[in-house]
């Protein structure tokens, strides 16, 4: 009697619902429809949130013009569509940044962050003031590949990389083992340069400031991206003269008699110590997120960003904005990493003793 009952209450539901019997369970459904609740998931996480973009310099720089062009973009592609700002955090050549991104960040996906390419080299060497771990964090990617130079002022003596190699040049940098301060110090110690560094500057626009005031006389470890969305003026006027470029490649834009600093170098011990520090440049704007976020949520980020780097509307703001872009993806940003990590015992022990 009870499973007629049943029966005739189903019945009456059905009848209810538009005549029909329902149909029998089936397992299918649930196995379709495994996949969408984490993309439910994340997207409803993000609604409403707000994500930040902590930049490791001072506003006005490379690193943080690019920065606020991803984060007028990458939100519209996060499941969710949060509101994303830009937060300056400067110091120490921004690894103030990295360590805050890796030890005290929310560890929720809420928060990323670009910082100095050659951090993880930093690492690399056990600098003082290091806390993060390079191959523990969420890697994003990068938004360009960079070709770095060094420049002074025109009205300098300094008219050639050979006259650097003969007098002091007085340069600003922002660390000492940021690209500001490490490429010139590793020029000085593999190509015999005299540059005379004088550092502590908060970010890259302010040591382009005390050019400006004659309290330095140029600029070395400085993106080329960064040059010509910020400083064109001073390449076309010929305000600045470009020494030399640093990297395995010549950049196209530049006049091709600017030396390569690997031109500068004999040693084949000491030009693979350049090719390790110029690993960097594949990755000019790395942006990573803190260890211990939910993958899915990882994942959203750099799904996000990659499509952000093929966005027709990004593209054409960072176009206006004289931004490069030549974007790399999480994976290959990791391989980087792990290319730097690879660094033969010998070269690093060579690495520490010329930053220290």
């Amino acid at each position: 009697m009870r499973a007629i009952a049943v029966l005739a209450s189903l019945m009456l539901v059905a009848a209810a619902c538009g005549g029909s019997t329902p149909p029998a369970a089936s397992s299918a459904p649930t196995v379709a429809a495994s996949a969408a609740p984490t993309q439910d998931q994340v997207a409803a996480f993000y609604q409403g949130k707000t994500v930040k973009i902590i930049v490791g310099y001072t506003t006005g720089g490379g690193y943080d013009t690019y920065a606020r062009t991803l984060s007028a973009h990458i939100g519209k592609h996060i499941p969710g569509n949060p509101t994303v700002i830009v937060e300056n955090m400067d110091g120490a050549g921004s690894i103030k940044a990295l360590n805050y991104i890796y030890t005290a960040a929310p560890k929720d996906g809420t928060v990323f962050g670009t910082f100095g390419r050659g951090l993880p080299e930093a690492e690399l060497r056990a600098d003082e003031g290091v806390q993060f771990k390079s191959k523990e964090l969420n890697w994003i990617g990068s938004m360009n590949e960079e070709v770095s130079v060094c420049v002074v002022r025109s009205d300098s003596p300094i008219k050639s990389f050979e006259d650097a190699q003969k007098q002091t040049v007085t340069i600003g940098a922002t660390g000492p083992n940021d690209d500001t301060g490490f490429f010139p110090r590793i020029l000085n110690a593999l190509a015999g340069t005299k540059f005379d560094l004088k550092i502590g500057y908060p970010g890259g626009n302010d040591v382009l400031l005390a050019m400006e005031r004659g309290e330095v006389q140029g600029r070395c470890g400085w993106s080329w991206s960064s040059v010509i969305s910020t400083k064109k003026d001073w390449i076309d006027t010929k305000y600045v003269r470009i020494l030399t470029q640093m990297s395995m490649n010549k950049h196209p834009d530049i006049p091709k008699e600017v030396p390569l600093a690997t031109e500068f170098v004999k040693n084949p011990d000491d030009k693979q110590i350049l090719e390790v520090i110029f690993a960097r440049q594949a990755i000019g704007r790395p942006y990573a997120a803190p260890p211990g976020i939910p993958a899915a949520r990882v994942k959203a980020l750099q799904d996000a960003f990659e499509k952000t780097m093929k966005d027709p509307a990004f593209l054409a703001d960072a176009n206006k904005a004289k931004q490069e872009i030549n974007a790399r993806n999480a994976t290959e940003v990791k391989a980087v990493i792990d290319k730097i990590f690879s660094t033969p015992a010998n070269l690093v022990t060579r690495l520490k003793q010329i930053a220290q």
